[in-house]
């Protein structure tokens, strides 16, 4: 009885110094193999590259534009009025109607204006024939002073009727004109080519030379304005440009995804506003199309510049950091490095480097949010894609951020 609980006890011993053997072996030996699987995790980690587009860095021309906001004008604008009064018989237009310089608009009533006419030629008529009497008796004036017949007053009397005769002949041959003009003015003719606006009177109503309202409005569209401002900082640039021949200027639509119109710049304001900064211009387009439409806004994009032989990178392949610009080369490993450069103008999808790349590099343009120095990765080119401009994306005169 006394020996069974020492058995026991023993026997628990052996037990439990088992137990912990076998969890040390286990964790010696066991966890070799989850050690070994991070290992190669690790390792596979560590060799996997990293899909990126990149850009083999060359030389280009780079376009320097300027952008700015537009309203598009007629490049004239007349108001049709009538030189004469009297009444509207005829109109041969429609509203809205296009009309080409000396097509018929709209008819007068003639008749007080014939009836005038009419007169002015019979009292020329009268004082003609008055005239040529006098003449006669100059004639026999002259002779019979030559005789000693006639006084050399009464000679000089009928001279001097002879030439008041002359005078008023010419004079009625003026009135004769005047109503000419008159008639004339009853048949009212487009000033101009362009689009007729709304008719503000119709047939039947009394005009007046001195009516200000006028009858009808005609906007030129062919060609066709557009007045724009650009900051005064540019105005050098813009003003070089202007002087050296035809800046060519873009009308694009208010949110400068599609071209409108091409045309060129017309005229520099000759001043600059104090108030905002600015100076304004004038561009003018052919508008063959109507593609622009008075009181339409649209973004302006001009050319001041083209910059020869310069590197050219996409925008995209252009990354920002707090010590400042960089861009993602890759070396000949397969390797990314990130490179510190310098950009001098930026615009549309480009931008010029001035430092920091060669020809020949090829950088990342795409896929750069998992990079990192020594990044080993899968390089495909960049599929060519035309950006659309953006007012956002004006081309810079100064060096860039």
């Amino acid at each position: 009885m006394t020996r069974r609980p020492k058995l026991g006890v023993a026997l628990f011993g052996i037990l439990a110094i088992a137990a912990v053997a076998f969890g040390l072996w286990y964790e010696l030996i066991g966890g070799v193999k989850p050690v070994e699987a991070a290992a190669q995790s690790a390792s596979s980690q560590a060799a996997a590259k990293i899909p990126v587009s990149s850009f083999v860095v060359k030389k280009a021309d780079f376009p320097v534009h300027t952008y700015g906001l537009g309203v598009v004008s007629p490049f004239k604008t007349v108001t049709v009025k009538s030189r004469v009064d009297g009444q509207i018989t005829k109109v041969f237009f429609k509203q809205g109607q296009m009309v080409k310089e000396g097509d018929p608009l709209l008819e007068i009533d003639q008749r007080p204006f014939t009836a005038a006419l009419e007169q002015a030629v019979a009292k020329k008529a009268q004082d003609e024939a008055n005239l040529k009497n006098d003449q006669l008796n100059l004639e026999r004036f002259q002779k019979l002073a030559k005789q000693q017949f006639e006084t050399q007053q009464n000679l000089d009397a009928q001279q001097a009727l002879v030439d008041q005769m002359t005078a008023q002949v010419k004079g009625d041959q003026a009135a004769i004109d005047n109503a000419q003009t008159n008639l004339g003015y009853t048949s009212i003719k487009a000033p101009i080519s362009g689009r007729t606006g709304f008719r503000l009177v119709d047939p039947g109503n009394i005009v007046h030379a001195a009516d200000t309202t006028g009858i009808v409005t005609i906007a030129q569209l062919q060609p066709i304005a557009v007045q724009y401002t650009e900051p005064e900082e540019q105005l050098q640039a813009i003003d070089k440009a202007y002087d050296s021949g035809e800046v060519p200027v873009e009308a694009l639509t208010s949110d400068g995804t599609r071209t409108l119109s091409r045309g060129r710049l017309a005229i520099m304001d000759n001043s600059v506003s104090q108030a905002t900064g600015t100076i304004s211009l004038k561009a003018r387009f052919d508008n063959k199309d109507n593609a622009l439409w008075p009181g339409l806004s649209v973004t302006t994009r001009m050319l001041i510049d083209t910059r020869k032989d310069v590197i050219v990178v996409p925008q995209d392949g252009v990354q920002h950091a707090l010590a400042g610009l960089f861009a993602y080369v890759i070396g000949a490993n397969g390797k990314v490095s990130a490179k510190p450069i310098k950009v001098s103008q930026s615009g549309d999808a480009n931008a010029v480097v001035s430092e920091g790349l060669n020809v020949g590099d090829k950088i990342v343009v795409a896929g750069q949010s998992r990079l990192f120095d020594g990044a080993l990765v899968d390089d495909k080119p960049q599929v060519a894609a035309a950006a659309p401009p953006t007012t956002t994306s004006a081309s810079q005169i100064g060096p860039a951020d």
